[in-house]
């Protein structure tokens, strides 16, 4: 049987930062890994770092500083590493720097530098995880939550606001899906366009490269990874533009699930939902005139509160003017706490 590889781990700072290397542990050695109490033994060491005192930097610096003359291959992670540029200044060496609670960059910065052995007596779980869908595609969840507060939804009262995933996070995922057979991507989460916009699209490092948390970003990572790549729940937000250049490359699959629920104004406005139904029917053809083979999908209710017979027409013109080419209709059902 392969040995497993071996990870040293140097944890710095206050208990919070123990908790942090007790998670990161408890991840690597669920995959597999084991962990050696000297450098000596250590296929590679992870220092977890403090930041908080000029002193306490200085103590990581030089804790560093030791990994390196004792075993040479180490991974930066904790408070300090939100200091790249004076770490790299002073051990430009080191294979990877993290920061704080970023557990699954430090994670996929192990996999990149020290890849997991596979053993079929640890490996009760496979790399994807446990799925209940078929095996040739994957839903790849981006975030939770949702900064929308519809008048008929309660799903930001259930899950909470907008909360992105680090874009290397849900590449590492991503890869491990294909690896598994995978063959298309369904891109998934309550406001798939919000992307990132909670983290201000901040960037994580993904095979040793920054990889920003914006929507565009993200679909240009996963389309580069050679599955299909299809995006749901997706609003059409101005910022939604540069992703038909995708589309046309072929990186991304042309269809976009569009949950537009209505296109009356008083009835978007009723719903507390943008209601910018002419601007929104232009953007829709614009991406279609760009992307001829452009597929979209919607969703959209009738009988809310309030909706007229006129209110009703202008939804089917809507959907006729805008070339929906597949919509579920759902009637309109109170919802407790909405």
């Amino acid at each position: 049987m392969t040995q497993a590889p071996k990870i040293g781990l140097v944890s710095l700072g206050c208990p919070k930062a123990l908790v942090d290397s007790e998670r990161i542990m408890t991840t690597l050695r669920a995959q597999g890994y084991s962990f050696s109490r000297d450098y000596a033994g250590a296929d590679i060491v992870l220092v977890n770092t403090c930041g908080f005192l000029d002193s306490a930097k200085k103590e990581s610096l030089e804790a560093i500083g030791e990994a390196l003359n004792e075993n040479g291959r180490v991974i930066v992670t904790g408070c300090l590493g939100v200091e790249e540029s004076m770490i790299r200044e002073t051990h430009p060496n080191v294979l990877a720097i993290t920061g704080p609670h970023q557990y699954e960059d430090v994670v996929s910065a192990v996999h990149d530098h020290l890849p997991p052995v596979p053993n079929k007596y640890i490996d009760l779980v496979p790399e994807s995880g446990l799925k209940l869908t078929p095996r040739h595609y994957a839903y790849l969840k981006i975030s939770e939550g949702c900064n929308n507060r519809c008048s008929f939804c309660i799903i930001p009262q259930i899950r909470g606001d907008l909360a992105s995933r680090p874009a290397a996070g849900i590449l590492g995922e991503a890869e491990g899906l294909i690896r598994s057979g995978a063959k298309e991507l369904l891109v998934i989460s309550q406001d798939t366009s919000a992307y990132g916009l909670d983290l201000k699209y901040a960037t994580s490092k993904y095979r040793g490269r920054d990889v920003k948390a914006k929507f565009y970003d993200l679909a240009k990572e996963l389309g580069e990874l050679g599955a299909w790549v299809r995006l749901h729940y997706v609003y059409p937000y101005p910022h939604v533009d540069p992703v038909m250049e995708l589309m046309a490359e072929g990186l991304v699959l042309p269809y976009l699930d569009i949950p537009f629920q209505h296109a009356s104004p008083n009835v978007l406005k009723a719903m507390r939902r943008p209601a910018h139904q002419e601007k929104t029917l232009n953007r829709i053809l614009d991406w279609k005139r760009q992307v001829p083979d452009l597929t979209v999908r919607s969703n959209f209710i009738v009988g809310f509160p309030g909706e007229t017979e006129d209110d009703f027409e202008m939804m089917l013109d809507f959907i006729e003017e805008a070339e929906i080419d597949r919509a579920g209709c759902f009637k309109y059902e109170p919802v407790t706490g909405a």
